[in-house]
């Protein structure tokens, strides 16, 4: 008995010592790191919030504007939307990852880094404030570092103050430090993906500027970038188009290559699209749309768009039914959905272009707000490099022509020519043709300025009015109701048609 007792005494000694003195050894697995470097979280971040953004622009952003219209289940359509939680949940899910990096940047003194991350974080929060309106900001990062649980909603203005600001960090902070850019699938990475980002954040404090611009005076910030380039560069050319490329197989495909057909033919070319671009015979219409399969009369290539906001049953009827009314064009089609089979990495996912930078100077000029350039020169040079755009990404074996024809230019309807107004509302149509498939841009960019006209459908269920932001996530009201209840006591009403600051 007394060897027993021994024996248990002394292997309990064993234990605890052995315990004592490997704990951490033992209950650490050198196989799952606990930090990561920002190369690997850059990838990540880039990927999954572009493809949320085509994502947003097939499902809202194309049909509220009328690049697309639906033809079954028309809810969106008619809107009738309900929650709207992708915007949020992409900004503020993704967000995680981004204060990641610029924590890891922050304390290695990666500047490069730093600056890449501060521009995609100011990029994410533009489409949420666009969206809803005021927003967690200040607070919404601070849950792992400072218990921060349930943040305040800052006011749009401020979070705009933050974008501003740190766009402009981020162009002084790119090509500070020595570390390579890895990771980054939109750039390339490397040294010769610097002047991108550079050209991007500035490029972006364009944007955020025009947006803001009929609640306070821009014209001084706008004329500080433009004429001096060289301390702020912008773009200068497609090569310059933040646009992710995709791969032609698995998992970095074009997010809608593998929806289900149905799901897909859902959506058609809109006729307010379609209708426009025949108006001016322009190269684009075969991009963004197909001939009908059931043409008017045998042989004929014919375009036919569909009506935004039909019921149901004249959705599906319109022009005698699908076969009737023109499919999304080949680019952006999905592996299902097209003969000749489509290829794979056509379409690109867009944050910002060339193209709109021009539209937006044109703007800027022609309103007197920067005196650099020529406001002509500017709005040309934003149709053909779209133009040129869609030229350089369709394959050859998809026979499509997108030359412009003799006179384009000179037209009526397109020739830089008329009133102040006039003008305005060329550019403003341009740049919506240009901003097909940029997410919500087109949507956000209507609001601000009503270029073009967009007019409820008939069977809409808005009261005839055309939606002009997302209702705050139900989620909210309980996660962080009081919050969200200040802000919308200082917003407005929590639905589709209070207008945001910029917009009121």
């Amino acid at each position: 008995m007394k060897s027993i007792k021994y024996f248990i005494s002394l292997l309990a000694l064993v234990l605890v010592t052995s315990c004592d003195n490997e704990f951490e050894e033992v209950n650490n697995n050198p196989n799952v790191p606990t930090q990561v470097s920002p190369d690997l979280l850059l990838a990540g971040v880039i990927r999954n919030t572009v493809n949320d953004q085509v994502n947003e622009a097939w499902g809202i952003g194309n049909i509220v504007v009328q690049h697309t219209a639906k033809i079954q289940f028309v809810n969106e359509d008619r809107y009738l939307w309900g929650e709207r939680n992708g915007v949020w949940n992409s900004v503020y899910g993704n967000m995680r990852n981004v204060q990641n990096i610029i924590d890891l940047a922050t304390a290695s003194r990666q500047n490069n880094y730093l600056g890449v991350a501060l521009i995609l974080k100011s990029w994410l929060f533009s489409i949420a404030t666009d969206a809803y309106g005021d927003i967690p900001y200040t607070d919404a990062l601070k849950a792992k570092s400072d218990g921060v649980y349930a943040p305040k909603y800052d006011t749009q203005e401020a979070v705009y103050n933050g974008i501003l600001s740190d766009l402009a960090k981020a162009n002084d902070l790119l090509g500070t430090s020595s570390e390579v850019l890895s990771g980054d699938i939109l750039f390339g990475g490397g040294a010769a993906s610097l002047p991108k980002w550079k050209k991007l954040a500035n490029s972006l404090r364009l944007r955020a500027l025009m947006r803001i611009s009929n609640k306070r005076s821009v014209g001084a910030d706008l004329q500080a970038i433009v004429a001096d380039k060289a301390k702020f560069p912008i773009m200068e050319s497609n090569a310059d188009n933040a646009a992710l490329a995709y791969l032609p197989t698995a998992p970095n495909q074009w997010p809608l290559y593998g929806s289900r057909v149905g799901s897909f033919d859902e959506f058609r070319a809109s006729k307010s699209l379609v209708d426009r671009l025949l108006a001016l015979n322009d190269p684009r219409l075969p991009v963004f749309a197909r001939p009908v399969e059931r043409p008017s009369a045998p042989g004929k290539v014919e375009y036919v768009g569909v009506p935004n906001g039909l019921g149901d049953t004249p959705a599906l009827n319109y022009n005698g039914g699908p076969q009737g009314v023109s499919r999304v064009g080949l680019p952006f089609a999905c592996l299902v959905c097209s003969s000749p089979a489509p290829v794979p990495n056509v379409a690109r996912g867009l944050i910002m272009t060339y193209p709109e930078v021009q539209f937006l100077l044109a703007e800027a000029r022609e309103k007197g707000l920067i005196t650099t350039g020529s406001a002509e020169t500017y709005y040309l040079n934003g149709i053909q490099a779209n133009i040129d755009y869609y030229k350089s990404i369709v394959p050859a074996e998809y026979n499509l022509s997108v030359t412009p024809p003799p006179g384009y230019f000179t037209q009526p309807g397109v020739a830089y020519t008329g009133t102040t107004q006039q003008k305005l509302e060329k550019i403003g149509l341009q740049k919506w043709v240009a901003l097909m498939f940029n997410g919500l841009e087109a949507w956000f960019d209507w609001r601000r300025t009503g270029i073009p006209a967009v007019t409820p459908g008939p069977d809409n269920l808005n009261s005839n009015k055309v939606p002009v932001r997302y209702p705050y996530p139900q989620s909210e009201q309980s996660l962080n109701g009081p919050n969200r209840a200040e802000a919308v006591t200082r917003q407005g009403a929590d639905d589709l048609n209070t207008p945001v600051w910029w917009d009121k």
